[in-house]
C-alpha cells in the first residue's frame, strides 16, 4: 500500500465559480492508525479542500469516551498532511461544525455507524445540499492493527498476559 495520498483530480472535484469542492470527514481520532489514514486519503481524493470534524467527548455515545483529549486530537490530525482544516466538534450539536463548513461531499468511513438515509434527510433539514460517500475499507497489511479498539485490545490482552505493566500505559 503506498503512503502517498491519492491525487485529487478534476474527475474528482465539483469545482466551480463558487469556489473549491469542500469535502467533510468526520470523527472521533482517538489513536491514530493506518485506517485513520486510509479514511482521510481518500476522502481527500475527492475533492479540493479537506475538512475534518474532530468529535467532542459529549457526542461520542456510540463507543467509549476518547482517552485523548480534544485538543490533542484535533492537533494530531491537523498535522496530517492531507487535512486541509482541522475542527472540533460542537459539545451538542453535531450540525453546527456541518453547517459552518457547507461541504459538497461528506465522508463516512467505511466502518462508521451512520445510516446514510437518515443522514441525508439531517442535512436536508439543516439546509446542506451535498453528497454522502462512504469510504472502502483496508485490508491490514501484515499484523498492523486498523481501528482504536483492535489496538486497546491488543494493550489489554498484553496486560492481562503481564507483558505490559499497566504502570508503563499510565505514565506514557
Amino acid at each position: 500500500m503506498s503512503d502517498e495520498p491519492p491525487a485529487r483530480t478534476d474527475a474528482n472535484t465539483r469545482a466551480t465559480d463558487e469556489g473549491p469542492t469542500r469535502v467533510l470527514a468526520q470523527g472521533t481520532f482517538d489513536i491514530l492508525h493506518p485506517g485513520h489514514l486510509h479514511y482521510l486519503r481518500e476522502a481527500a481524493a475527492m475533492g479540493d479542500q479537506l475538512h475534518v470534524v474532530v468529535a467532542t467527548p459529549e457526542c461520542v455515545t456510540h463507543k467509549p469516551k476518547p482517552i485523548l483529549p480534544l485538543g490533542q486530537r484535533r492537533a494530531l490530525v491537523a498535522a496530517l498532511e492531507v487535512v486541509d482544516h482541522a475542527h472540533s466538534g460542537h459539545p451538542s450539536d453535531i450540525s453546527v461544525p456541518v453547517r459552518l463548513i457547507d461541504p459538497d461531499v461528506l465522508v463516512l468511513g467505511h466502518d462508521q455507524h451512520h445510516d446514510e438515509a437518515a443522514l441525508a434527510d439531517a442535512l436536508e433539514s439543516w439546509d446542506v445540499d451535498c453528497e454522502i460517500r462512504r469510504a472502502s475499507p483496508r485490508e491490514p497489511d501484515g499484523d498492523e492493527l486498523l481501528s482504536s479498539s483492535a489496538i486497546r485490545a491488543r494493550i489489554r490482552e498484553r496486560t492481562a498476559a503481564g507483558r505490559v505493566e499497566p504502570e508503563t500505559l499510565e505514565s506514557s
